[in-house]
């Protein structure tokens, strides 16, 4: 929805001139504005933390002592291991329009974020619209409280004026001569409470929504090689073999669908920098990630469902599925021929995981045969991918360490 004016809590006065235009008393105020979800149309943590953990899994103790400590030392460990490319981050058009707009009528702008320094200091820097920035730092989690001591500190009490999103600022909206809520109506309504409200600005994304797409519903039909030794055996007249391999296809659905998610995660960067690939929801900030997670985890749960009603060796392959496309994302996707050796494994897999499922064994020749043509299914995928980027590019550009040319 497009910006529009909140109404101020009783007794409070908008600070506007005519048409709509700010007063000069506000643009002679500081504006502070939050980073993640209000600048951007992510969370730099919830993005770099997932990822993180699904191209390094052994980190997850170390990573459990670091949050040990505190959010501070989880981030600053986290920013010594992780590099961001700022031209490429989600922003949110209609914020960024408005700042452009404050920074040309001369306002005095900073970006003040729970985010690490280093990433702040390097978006601050690309964008070229802010005084100052202010954000955690080793030995301080700027957040909530910590954020309206410190702002209060450098501009004094009303001194400010404050964009954000969530709960959290609601501690510094309390300090501040006005809001500028990016979300919805129930949070201007609580911000109001606090101080004036100047303006509501959708936060952008489609939510719950761009779930399905980042799912890939439409890639389930690969698992549709579950029913192939069904049809082989001759067993489709069988109602229970018929009701065996259709959970076996769901549970093999469920899980690619969560798979996917946890591959996005840690491909965002690389998403980013693609034609095509950059439209996908988590890599444009159109799903935000904890929404993202909690799919992705019923989607597990619901395989494990399936999988618990069916024999014990379709779980072992469905277990196996599942380590490998984990260890494919993490590190086999950026291995050259490895990694189309190990798509090519993971559709014959789903063959043997169907002959499972309905108490069959898969036959010698049709493995063989499966394992070629998938491998030449994978081959002419990469080969189409490297193709594409050539006619884009040039033919200069990498794509998981194969050359366009």
């Amino acid at each position: 929805m497009p910006s529009i004016e909140a109404t101020a809590p009783p007794g409070a006065q908008h600070a506007k001139g005519e048409a709509g235009a700010p007063r000069r008393a506000d643009r002679a105020r500081p504006l502070v504005v939050d980073l993640d979800n209000t600048l951007l149309r992510t969370d730099l943590l919830a993005e770099m933390l997932p990822a993180f953990l699904v191209r390094k899994p052994l980190a997850l103790p170390r990573t459990l002592g670091w949050l040990a400590s505190g959010r501070a030392r989880l981030k600053d460990e986290l920013a010594a291991r992780w590099e961001i490319d700022p031209a490429t981050l989600p922003y949110n058009d209609e914020v960024l329009r408005w700042l452009r707009a404050e920074h040309a009528g001369g306002r005095e702008i900073w970006l003040a974020s729970a985010s690490h320094e280093k990433f702040v200091d390097a978006i601050a820097a690309h964008l070229g619209l802010f005084r100052g920035s202010i954000a955690t730092d080793a030995s301080r989690n700027l957040k909530g409280e910590h954020k309206r001591a410190a702002l209060v500190e450098r501009f004094g009490p009303g001194g400010f004026d404050y964009a954000g999103d969530s709960l959290a600022d609601l501690a510094v909206w309390r300090d501040a001569n006005a809001a500028i809520v990016v979300g919805d109506e129930s949070l201007a309504v609580r911000a109001g409470a606090l101080t004036r409200v100047e303006r509501v600005i959708d936060p952008g994304g489609g939510g719950w929504s761009a779930l399905p797409r980042a799912f890939r519903v439409q890639q389930w039909v690969k698992n549709g090689l579950l029913f192939v030794p069904l049809l082989t055996a001759h067993l489709w007249h069988e109602p229970g073999a018929v009701h065996s391999a259709l959970l076996a296809f769901f549970a093999f659905c469920f899980s690619a669908s969560a798979i996917y998610v946890f591959n996005d995660l840690a491909d965002l960067a690389d998403d980013r920098t693609h034609p095509v690939k950059r439209h996908r929801p988590l890599a444009s900030g159109e799903l935000p990630v904890p929404h993202a997670l909690i799919g992705a985890g019923l989607l597990l749960v619901l395989a494990i469902a399936c999988a618990t009603q069916l024999p014990l060796a379709f779980g072992g392959w469905l277990a196996a599925y599942l380590v490998t496309t984990t260890t494919y994302s993490a590190w086999l996707k950026r291995r050259p021929i490895v990694d189309v050796m190990c798509l090519a494994g993971l559709y014959t897999a789903r063959l043997l995981a169907g002959a499972a499922a309905v108490g069959v064994a898969a036959s010698f020749w049709l493995l063989a045969f499966s394992m070629f043509l998938f491998l030449s299914l994978a081959l002419v995928k990469r080969f189409s991918e490297l193709r594409r980027l050539a006619l884009l590019d040039g033919g200069g550009r990498m794509s998981r360490n194969y050359t366009t040319d």
